[in-house]
């Protein structure tokens, strides 16, 4: 439970473009008894003075580091804060139920950029996908990015449109349709829509939203959000989980929203990257010793669209330590590190999952040991590439991997 704070009560009222004419009855009403009006300026000039509380408070820069105490200065106050669309959906409700919690936060919801969206173009709103670029990086789209697969993006500002099709287009994704919808429910909508690759003309209004019909130059290979992307799609310097074991990996690692994975021996970072990639709700760490490694880590991660993946440049087990408890751990090198199995077993949560992969005899030796102590399952995985052979076809084996997983109870 968050510390009492603040007023007893906040109210959130969501608004859009159209103003005090748009709101409901029941956010006018929460403005017409509230003796502070809080939000951004833009928002606060939307509400004609009359039907204004007395006292007003925009939000400064940057806004979650003063926000407690901008709260923490309303105390006996009626508060009514005012966000864009529906408070609960990418907006500043949550925030305030963080804060406060759930029994202090009331939202009144408006009509959602989304909804607006998806009510101009026609399409359902469940079968579109919702990316929000405000105080987030624009290569969060890379994941979403199908072929025909609708995107609507919320925009963090003038300069997004023009991120997003540089982005499409830099990906092979140039024919898609791009619709920037401006000022939405208000006099000044604005609604154009061009391919991605011609985008261009003066900038749009910053209050947009830009929906996406995704379509694919025919050349261009999708890249799936399941494990076992091609190996090529990261560089690296030799040090990757080949795509059929990493597939493999990922399936016993398990991931599941909001989980947390520790990546150790990141390497080029692909377990890490995959297991954020399944759903936005997953994190990872990816845990490197070599400083080169571990930025080239972070390029992979931006180019395929999990920029949130953190990571850690150091030695294991010592780099370890005040990181969060994770609910898997791979480990795939340092295997015969002194403490790394012990540090990273205790560590793991209750139900939690450890997959350990070795290549050499010494690694082998070590999961021998702690398969006898702890149990799970022991495999040995052998894949097999075709080749040329001459002017004929082989198959040419890769290193062979064993492979321990266990589940902590």
């Amino acid at each position: 439970m968050p510390p009492t704070r603040g007023p007893a009560m906040v109210t959130v009222v969501g608004i859009g473009a159209d103003g005090w004419d748009g709101l409901s009855g029941a956010g006018r009403a929460a403005l017409r008894v509230a003796t502070v009006l809080m939000g951004s300026r833009r928002q606060i000039d939307l509400i004609p003075v009359p039907h204004r509380p007395a006292a007003t408070v925009a939000w400064p820069t940057p806004l979650l580091t003063h926000l407690p105490g901008l709260i923490d200065e309303q105390r006996g106050q009626h508060v009514a804060v005012l966000a864009s669309g529906d408070p609960m959906h990418y907006g500043i409700g949550s925030t305030l139920v963080r804060l406060l919690g759930t029994e202090r936060v009331r939202a009144v919801p408006h009509p959602s950029a989304t909804s607006l969206t998806c009510a101009r173009l026609g399409w359902p709103i469940e079968e579109v996908d919702v990316i929000s670029t405000v105080g987030r990086p624009v290569q969060l789209l890379h994941p979403w990015i199908q072929p025909h697969r609708r995107l609507v993006v919320l925009s963090s500002g003038a300069d997004t449109p023009g991120e997003v099709a540089g982005l499409l287009t830099s990906r092979g994704y140039g024919p898609s349709a791009l619709t920037v919808l401006e000022q939405l429910g208000g006099v000044r909508e604005r609604v154009r829509t061009v391919a991605a690759q011609d985008w261009s003309g003066p900038a749009p209004d910053p209050l947009n939203v830009v929906a996406v019909q995704c379509r694919a130059e025919p050349h261009i290979v999708p890249l799936p959000r399941v494990p076992g992307l091609p190996d090529d799609t990261y560089q690296h310097d030799g040090q990757l989980t080949k795509r059929e074991v990493r597939a493999i990996t990922l399936a016993r690692l398990g991931p599941l929203p909001g989980h947390l994975l520790w990546d150790i021996g990141a390497g080029s970072g692909s377990i890490a990257i995959e297991w954020a990639r399944t759903h936005p709700q997953c994190r990872s760490i990816a845990v490197e010793q070599d400083p080169q490694r571990a930025r080239r880590i972070v390029d992979n991660a931006t180019a395929l669209g999990v920029p949130g993946v953190r990571v850690v440049t150091g030695t294991a087990p010592d780099s370890l330590a005040g990181l969060d408890p994770p609910d898997a751990v791979f480990v795939g090198g340092g295997v015969t590190t002194y403490g790394l199995l012990d540090t990273a077993w205790s560590a793991l949560r209750p139900g939690g999952r450890l997959v350990v992969n070795a290549v050499t005899l010494e690694s082998e030796a070590v999961l021998a040991d702690w398969y006898a102590r702890f149990g799970g399952d022991l495999a040995r995985i052998t894949i097999n590439r075709a080749a040329p052979v001459g002017g004929f076809t082989g198959w040419r084996p890769l290193m062979p991997v064993t492979q321990w997983v266990v589940h902590r109870s």
